[in-house]
């Protein structure tokens, strides 16, 4: 059962990382979101990077409850949204926006497919007019924009 909360929570966290994003980041917070649109920080620590430290608050408070009432389902919550939230780091920082270098040269559709999404959501530098708020879900249009230009 405890496996199913941390399952069921890592995919909600997909709708739940959709309308953050698309209605607090590029919302009532978008000085903080800013500057991971206009690369106004490239290469150092964005206002942006604060957004762990907010989310990882309630996930911490979470955890913390969970395991002085016996490790209860605020535990295993939380451990869904950890592992969410490194997911996050690997494929949103590391592979998208290669902090560090590595699967730079990858061929896989599905990671592309992710990389297109977030290329053409961050082609809007304002907060109105984006597109591609998700993260690991990638629509079908990204899929084919990859194809279609591998036939090309």
């Amino acid at each position: 059962m405890n496996f199913l909360i941390i399952l069921i929570t890592f995919f909600l966290m997909e709708g739940i990382t959709w309308l953050i994003h698309k209605y607090v980041m590029h919302g009532f917070l978008w000085t903080l979101h800013r500057d991971h649109h206009d690369h106004s920080t490239e290469g150092k620590m964005e206002r942006n990077d604060y957004f762990f430290v907010i989310f990882a608050i309630p996930t911490i408070a979470l955890m913390y409850y969970g395991t002085i009432k016996n490790f209860n389902a605020y535990f295993y919550i939380a451990l869904g949204i950890t592992l969410y939230g490194m997911a996050y780091f690997f494929v949103h920082d590391i592979f998208i926006h290669q902090r560090f270098k590595i699967l730079k040269n990858t061929k896989n559709p599905y990671l592309l497919a992710i990389r297109r999404g977030h290329k053409q959501h961050h082609k809007h530098t304002h907060k109105e007019h984006g597109e591609c708020f998700g993260f690991l879900w990638v629509p079908i249009k990204y899929f084919r924009m990859f194809f279609n230009k591998t036939k090309a």
